[in-house]
């Protein structure tokens, strides 16, 4: 995927300025495609050139006036053709995990305060999805089609930050229980074992 098909969805979803986009960004679709403001701003005129979008200006009272974007007919035909390509499964980089694994030849303890961090901002990342499910989507009876997908978008989120948080407990019941064991870095003169 590119910024671009991230850019597109956010406009059909709500036309925008680009600082409204960039919050957007910000609040919710940042956590599936991150992008810099800059990032954003060079984008949207690049696609403002080749036609995917349009631009209106809009007075403002006290300010300049503001250039609101919206999916113009080129862009809608790229989404589309984009909607039907197949996506391969992600790679992940994890570099929590690999450190956990490296607890193994020096002290387990010492990634403690670390896990307890990543819990913490996960917890609290989930509060906030939680909330914003109360708030945007009260009935989940009445919901639209639009609503019902960015609704199952929001249960994914939900769903990996709950197994998230239930892999973080595991990981800290394991590091305090090697802790209180005494165990020390592993260095048994075993050639490591690449598959494990």
């Amino acid at each position: 995927m590119a910024l671009e098909h991230a850019i597109l969805v956010s406009l059909l979803e709500q036309p925008g300025s680009g600082y409204e986009l960039a919050r957007r960004f910000d609040r919710s679709i940042g956590r599936f495609w991150t992008a810099t403001h800059q990032q954003i701003y060079r984008v949207l005129r690049r696609m403002e050139a080749d036609g995917w979008v349009a631009a209106q200006e809009v007075p403002q009272d006290g300010r300049p006036d503001k250039k609101v974007y919206s999916a113009a007919g080129p862009g809608r035909a790229a989404l589309a053709d984009w909607l039907r390509e197949p996506v391969e499964p992600e790679t992940v980089r994890h570099e929590l995990a690999v450190k956990i694994r490296a607890a193994a030849f020096d002290d387990p303890a010492a990634l403690l305060s670390e896990v307890e961090r990543h819990r913490e901002g996960h917890a609290a990342l989930l509060a906030r999805y939680l909330h914003g499910e109360q708030r945007d989507f009260p009935d989940t009876t009445a919901l639209d089609a639009h609503e019902q997908l960015q609704h199952v978008v929001l249960r994914g989120g939900i769903e990996y930050e709950r197994m998230t948080l239930a892999w973080l407990d595991d990981v800290l019941a394991t590091l305090r229980r090697l802790a209180a064991d005494g165990s020390r870095p592993a260095d048994d003169g075993r050639p490591a074992t690449a598959d494990r």
